[in-house]
């Protein structure tokens, strides 16, 4: 990259988002996906404030980028990480991601955030919890607000875990909110699923769904330190005998459970380990390329129903009806399946 690009990029770094489109297109896509494949910085944190704007022509302009940058994706290690709250994920992923660089990889972070649906307020906390990690320069923590998404995924997150992996990134974690319904929507864009509990909490299962411990492909018991250590243990026997009740997901792997604790570092090479196996088990016997292929159709549905829905939202008919329709619903004069019909119907043209 030329010394000129470098100081365009500079300035217009924080440029607001109506402008990224100019930007990008005037700069050229093969610039971006060179400097974003040579891993600096400001090439990373364009692309991503790029895939991250909704404004339908940054959009368009992210979708050419995402094609250009595929080919270059594929080769990191994707982890989703969640837990009840109070395990402690972020320290975990902190100190894991240092350990990794040690080890000689590139680490990225996507933190989900959660959105106020109420004032769209994010709490951006998690760069302050990571903070050894987030100095790193072999690390790229990115909080990611969710502006109340279904799931606590954003729409962008699968964008922003393909602009690091090309940008070398090879271990992708994405951190959920907690354990609720973000959980399925993470674990479709990951190949690894971790479920991070702790111990004498009261309840062994610790109030959570049959079907979050039926997505993990390994339960860690973190703060297996101090006190809490055998605790721990026991806690690690009872998962692994529960677990036993379950239908493994993959026939070459059986979820494994094993204890950590991140404010001692111990454990986590074990826990590495289990990634790396679990990767090679279902590479063995084709499951990994075939779940990428399903994630990747999935992804594209997902994007289907949400342009859909914003198209839908901001044409022209359906605007000029829906406070008239709304009104009707909420005074219970239109029924719900109805009043989609009719708003449905304004927006293709056809009735419904």
């Amino acid at each position: 990259m030329g010394k000129g690009a470098g100081k365009i990029v500079a300035s217009c770094f924080y440029s607001p988002l109506s402008t990224m489109t100019q930007n990008i297109t005037q700069y050229n896509i093969a610039q971006y996906v060179e400097g974003i494949r040579s891993g600096e910085r400001s090439w990373i944190g364009q692309a991503i404030t790029l895939v991250e704007s909704s404004l339908p022509a940054d959009q368009e302009v992210a979708a050419q980028l995402l094609d250009e940058l595929m080919p270059h994706t594929g080769g990191a290690y994707r982890v989703g990480i969640t837990g009840v709250p109070g395990a402690g994920k972020s320290t975990l992923i902190n100190v894991l991601g240092l350990l990794l660089i040690e080890k000689g990889h590139k680490v990225g972070v996507l933190a989900v955030d959660p959105s106020s649906p109420i004032s769209g307020g994010s709490i951006m906390g998690d760069k302050t919890r990571m903070s050894s990690l987030s100095q790193s320069e072999h690390a790229f923590v990115r909080p990611s607000p969710t502006h109340g998404k279904l799931g606590g995924a954003t729409r962008a997150t699968r964008e922003v875990l393909l602009i690091l992996e090309a940008a070398g990134f090879d271990a992708v974690f994405v951190e959920t909110v907690g354990v609720g319904q973000s959980e399925s929507v993470v674990a479709d864009m990951v190949d690894f699923f971790l479920l991070v509990l702790i111990p004498g909490a009261g309840d062994e299962l610790q109030g959570i769904k049959r079907g979050v411990v039926e997505m993990a492909d390994h339960i860690v018991v973190n703060k297996a330190d101090g006190d809490n250590a055998e605790r721990a243990r026991r806690a690690v026997s009872y998962y692994r005998s529960a677990l036993q009740l379950l239908t493994p997901q993959h026939q070459n792997w059986k979820p494994s459970v094993g204890a950590c604790s991140a404010l001692e570092r111990t454990g986590l090479d074990e826990l590495w380990e289990a990634v790396k196996s679990h990767r090679i088990a279902l590479e063995e016997t084709g499951e990994l390329v075939e779940k990428r292929r399903e994630q990747q159709v999935s992804w594209m549905w997902a994007m289907l129903e949400d342009r859909l829905l914003s198209s839908l939202r901001q044409d022209d008919k359906v605007a000029k009806m829906l406070g008239d329709v709304v009104g009707q619903v909420s005074q219970g004069v239109l029924s719900p399946p109805k009043a989609a019909s009719m708003l449905l119907g304004a927006f293709t043209g056809k009735d419904l």
